[in-house]
């Protein structure tokens, strides 16, 4: 009777757990989610040309985004692929803090930015493909594109004239999860850590506020994949 239930209990598992194969090589992978990237922004002092030196404790702030991401891989062999971050445009307040004195009203909002970061990558998943959890771990190269650089309404009115953010070349590093659900469908988490730096500049007064900023955000992604 024992034996009984016992394989009973073993069948009911075995028809309950994912018949599914992960990744092999020459598979395309697809993935779609919700994506959040978070800047931890290390800002250097603000330069104010009519000042003539940088304003000490000043700096510039960025908000975090949550946009659409996709992701798409290729397996080259059945353990290593190379991967495409892709995602929709974030969209960021960028701010200024810590002006002192007769300029603390400077502080606050600036304007508004929106980038891109497509990010290439080598991506390792160092468990067999049978496996129904394949975790992974990769690193690549960033680029990240900021457009759209507007000055606030309000930080007009307080002088600021025109904003600009330089382009991005940097290192990214990453850990992910996939959960395969069927042969084709999957379960995915990952986290990121992109090295973005870039230096923003803006005028007051007719003359030129430069910042140094390594942005350098923590980007989270969760969602579904689908493998071709």
């Amino acid at each position: 009777m024992y034996k009984s239930l016992a394989a009973a209990s073993l069948t009911a598992l075995a028809l309950a757990s994912p018949l599914a194969q992960a990744h092999q090589a020459g598979d395309i992978i697809v993935r779609a989610g919700a994506v959040t990237v978070d800047p931890r922004e290390d800002s250097g002092d603000i330069y104010v040309g009519a000042l003539g030196t940088k304003v000490a404790g000043s700096g510039a702030t960025l908000d975090s985004n949550t946009q659409l991401g996709l992701n798409f891989a290729y397996m080259i062999t059945d353990n290593l692929g190379v991967e495409l971050l892709a995602a929709t445009p974030f969209s960021h307040s960028v701010g200024v803090k810590g002006m002192p004195g007769p300029f603390a009203g400077l502080n606050g909002k600036l304007g508004e930015t929106k980038h891109l970061p497509p990010t290439v990558s080598l991506v390792y998943y160092p468990l067999d493909s049978k496996s129904v959890f394949q975790p992974y771990a990769g690193i690549g190269i960033n680029y990240t594109w900021f457009f759209d650089n507007d000055t606030s309404s309000s930080a007009e009115a307080k002088g600021f004239s025109g904003l600009d953010l330089d382009d991005s070349w940097g290192l990214a590093a990453q850990l992910g999860l996939d959960y395969m659900l069927t042969d084709q469908l999957m379960l995915n988490a990952q986290v990121r850590y992109i090295d973005i730096d870039t230096t923003g500049t803006t005028h007051f007064g007719g003359a030129k506020v430069k910042v140094d900023v390594d942005v350098d955000p923590m980007v989270y992604m969760v969602g579904l994949g689908y493998k071709f």
